[in-house]
């Protein structure tokens, strides 16, 4: 059951001077979710990072706060910026869902899952590395697909834009909106 005073902190990754790349699709799809919620993102120096907050969001009887964040770090050391926005709001890691791009899911698909490994996702790994090696936070695996393209050549290659407008403005952001529901409405 919610309480009242449940926060929790969507953390959307990617690398901010790498702006609609596969990679940087956790940032898109914040800003989607930015949109839908009716809230700005800005700077916030204490945090290293963008951030908005909306508060009172109706989960089925409860009511919640959600913190939107982009951290400005590059995505393979994304975890101590995101170790520091936790603790400023005074968030658990439990409270947390992290939106990233995944190469093992189809385009246009999503994954949650809850702790686990990195799956060699580096900026997840940053992550558990900056909470001291906790694995226990959710996370929305975006699915970006794969080719017989180098890796990182691929995922800093530009989104297609059909997937672009799909996780910014599409279905996309509401079936990312609809996980981020379901994982509010569990215990925590």
């Amino acid at each position: 059951m919610l309480t009242g005073s449940s926060h929790f902190l969507v953390v959307g990754l990617g690398n901010i001077p790498y702006p609609g790349t596969r990679h940087s699709i956790g940032h898109l799809v914040v800003d989607g979710l930015a949109s839908r919620l009716g809230i700005s993102l800005t700077p916030d120096s204490v945090v290293k990072g963008f951030r908005a907050t909306k508060h009172n969001v109706p989960i089925g009887e409860e009511n919640v706060t959600i913190t939107l964040y982009k951290p400005k770090a590059l995505m393979n050391v994304s975890g101590p910026p995101v170790s520091t926005a936790l603790k400023n709001l005074a968030i658990q890691p439990s409270n947390m869902i992290v939106v990233h791009d995944s190469l093992e899911q189809k385009p246009m698909k999503l994954s949650p899952k809850f702790g686990g490994s990195a799956n060699g996702h580096n900026g997840v790994r940053s992550i558990i590395a900056a909470l001291g090696g906790m694995k226990d936070f959710h996370r929305i695996r975006i699915g970006v697909g794969r080719s017989d393209a180098d890796v990182a050549d691929f995922v800093m290659e530009r989104l297609p834009s059909t997937e672009r407008t799909f996780w910014q403005h599409g279905e996309g952001v509401g079936a990312v909106w609809s996980a981020l529901l379901k994982i509010m409405a569990m215990p925590h």
